[in-house]
């Protein structure tokens, strides 16, 4: 049975005082919530005083991103290294990196193995656009894109893996795949591309969470879904009623 998942991707909000401020807020009744794994991702900068402040707590906490090199003349950039003992996951090939950032599979792909070789969880995220889902072309874009990302793994690394599915034409948009929707995408495009890959066992213990204008009000209809663990939760994660929607995911 896969322990469900919630993970807030705060993006670019919140100072490093004000990241504090509102995990010292939420963390009580978060941590009070049982059956489920939650974290927080908060931008670089607040990431060790937000890992401070959630210490005595079993809330998580995940980076937003990382490159792929252990060190060296990458201005800008964070490495696996710098994220070890800071948190435990790290978002990877959000859709917002790939479109403004031209990050590219196989570059997820690197990233991967290198989370891995450093103890971190990747959240790997997949996602077709609007254009593609109205063309019919989800199941082979995002299936292509997990056959990309999980590329030459083993089914051991697998296992430690998140997935998050993300449709793109969903993100801050106030709209969203039904339940039915998002489950039947993560069945073909998902589990299904994962079992082919690594085995039912491996497949069986990735979680895969859906992601895309999730809210408190629409959650538990995902989480009744058998594919669909957990989710990525963006602008809603920002705000006191996150406590709200974490309880909804324990359905």
């Amino acid at each position: 049975m896969r322990t469900p998942f919630v993970a807030g991707n705060w993006k670019m909000n919140k100072t490093a005082d004000a990241a504090v401020a509102f995990v010292t807020e939420i963390a009580p009744e978060l941590n009070a919530i049982d059956g489920i794994d939650i974290a927080v991702c908060p931008p670089f900068i607040a990431i060790p005083a937000v890992a401070h402040a959630l210490a005595a707590t079993r809330i998580g906490v995940g980076a937003q991103n990382m490159y792929y090199e252990t060190s060296g003349a990458y201005t800008g950039e964070v490495s696996p290294a710098m994220l070890q003992g800071l948190c435990r996951y790290v978002i990877l090939g959000h859709s917002e990196r790939r479109a403004l950032f031209g990050e590219t599979d196989e570059g997820v792909n690197k990233k991967i193995f290198a989370a891995l070789a450093h103890g971190l969880t990747p959240i790997v995220c997949v996602g077709e656009s609007l254009a593609q889902n109205q063309a019919g072309e989800t199941q082979a874009f995002v299936s292509g894109q997990v056959r990309a990302a999980f590329a030459n793994l083993s089914p051991e690394q697998a296992a430690t893996c998140v997935v998050a599915y993300e449709p793109i034409w969903a993100i801050g948009t106030g709209l969203s795949a039904s339940a039915q929707q998002a489950e039947d995408i993560i069945r073909a495009s998902v589990r299904d591309v994962l079992t082919e890959l690594f085995g039912d066992a491996a497949s069986q213990a990735i979680r895969i969470q859906y992601g895309g204008s999730v809210t408190e009000d629409n959650i538990a209809d995902y989480m009744r879904q058998p594919d669909i663990d957990g989710a990525l939760v963006g602008g809603a994660s920002l705000k006191p009623t996150f406590v709200k929607l974490v309880r909804g995911a324990v359905v």
